[in-house]
């Protein structure tokens, strides 16, 4: 299992994440958002396997109107420029990927691990 948990510091589902795979003794990877950001390849493999950049997004976050009316190349270079618009965490499993705090999808991944 190859997990990455891309979270913000404060974000009490980003550390739910983190709690989750610790308890179970699930290694993983942290990715601060604000620190790092996502590459143009991770980004698009969590968009193909969440179903869309629309899942991705965090309709409160001030910069959403803008972004709902570009074209889709913009939203894209929009994410990979401004990664706090992104809903958190999004734990990535290889190609897999959830968005949220998403516990019954990580228990799959689990017994499906075994």
């Amino acid at each position: 299992m190859n997990i990455q948990i891309f979270g913000q510091k404060k974000c009490f589902d980003t550390k739910k994440a983190e709690r989750f795979f610790k308890e179970r003794g699930i290694s993983f990877q942290r990715i601060d958002l604000h620190e790092k950001g996502m590459s143009k390849r991770e980004l698009e493999s969590v968009i193909r396997s969440v179903g869309g950049m629309e899942q991705l997004v965090n309709p409160k976050d001030c910069d959403y109107a803008l972004w709902s009316h570009l074209l889709p190349d913009a939203q894209f270079d929009m994410l990979l420029e401004t990664p706090e618009m992104l809903l958190t965490p999004i734990v990535r499993n290889g190609q897999k990927a959830t968005v949220g705090a998403a516990e019954a999808v990580w228990q799959k991944w689990l017994k499906d691990e075994k």
